[in-house]
C-alpha cells in the first residue's frame, strides 16, 4: 500500500484531460472514470494510487502530505503558495489571469483603484509592482457582475475564452500572467521517493510534446 504514489486530481474536464496523459505515460488506473461514489482508485500493478478532489484543494492534499503529487492551476499556486516542489508545466488547462473592465474604462491614477476579485494575493502583488494604490473587493463567483453594477471599477480574473467578458461589455485591459497545471510533489515525498516521481514526471513530460 505505502509503496503507491498517491496522486490528487482535479475534479471535473482538466482532470479528465490530465488523468488521459497518466494513462498514456503507463499509469492507467481504469475505475478512475468508471463515476460511481468510489473515492480512491488503486492499481498496485502500476504502483499508483489516485483520487479526485476540488481543484482548489489539491495544492493542500499534496502540502499535507495526503498525496505524494498532484495536479494544480498555476492560479491557485501563486494565489495561496503552498510548500510544494513545482515539476513540470502540463501544457493542458491554459488561460491566463487578467484585469477587466467596461469598454471605454479610463484608469484615473489619482483615485484609488476599486478592484473585484476572487485572487486577493495575485492582485495584490501585481499591482503593488505597478506602484497603485487599489481597493480589493474580495468575491467567490459572477466577478463580471462588479464592474457592471458599480461595485469595483476593474476585475482581476481567469479569462479562458473572454466570451463572457465580451457578452457583458467587458474587455481585458491588462495582461497578468499566463495560466496552466502543473504537476507539483510533497516536499518529503519528492526527498524520499525521489526516482519513483521523476520517472512519472518525465514519461508524463513525454506526453506533452507527443
Amino acid at each position: 500500500m505505502s509503496e503507491m504514489l498517491s496522486i490528487a486530481l482535479p475534479k471535473g474536464r482538466l482532470g479528465e484531460k490530465v488523468y488521459a496523459m497518466f494513462e498514456k505515460a503507463g499509469y492507467e488506473c481504469p475505475a478512475v472514470m468508471e463515476g460511481g461514489r468510489r473515492l480512491i482508485f488503486e492499481n498496485p500493478e502500476k504502483g499508483v494510487r489516485y483520487f479526485w478532489v476540488k481543484p482548489s484543494d489539491v495544492a493542500i492534499y499534496v502540502e499535507r502530505g495526503a498525496a505524494d503529487i498532484g495536479v494544480a492551476g498555476k492560479d491557485i499556486l501563486l494565489e495561496y503558495e503552498p510548500d510544494i516542489y513545482e515539476l513540470l508545466d502540463l501544457g493542458v488547462g491554459k488561460c491566463r489571469m487578467a484585469i477587466a473592465a467596461k469598454k471605454g474604462f479610463v484608469d484615473d491614477p489619482s483615485r484609488t483603484l476599486r478592484v473585484a476579485t476572487k485572487f486577493a494575493n495575485i492582485t495584490a502583488g501585481y499591482y503593488a509592482k505597478k506602484g497603485r494604490d487599489i481597493d480589493i473587493i474580495h468575491l467567490n463567483g459572477s466577478i463580471e457582475l462588479a464592474p457592471i453594477l458599480g461595485l469595483s471599477s476593474v476585475i482581476c480574473d481567469i479569462v479562458e475564452t473572454g466570451n463572457t467578458l465580451r457578452e457583458n461589455d467587458l474587455e481585458v485591459i491588462e495582461e497578468v500572467v499566463p495560466i496552466s497545471a502543473r504537476l507539483i510533489a510533497n516536499r518529503a515525498a519528492y526527498k524520499f521517493r525521489y526516482e519513483k516521481i521523476m520517472e512519472l514526471t518525465s514519461a508524463v513530460g513525454a506526453q506533452k510534446e507527443n
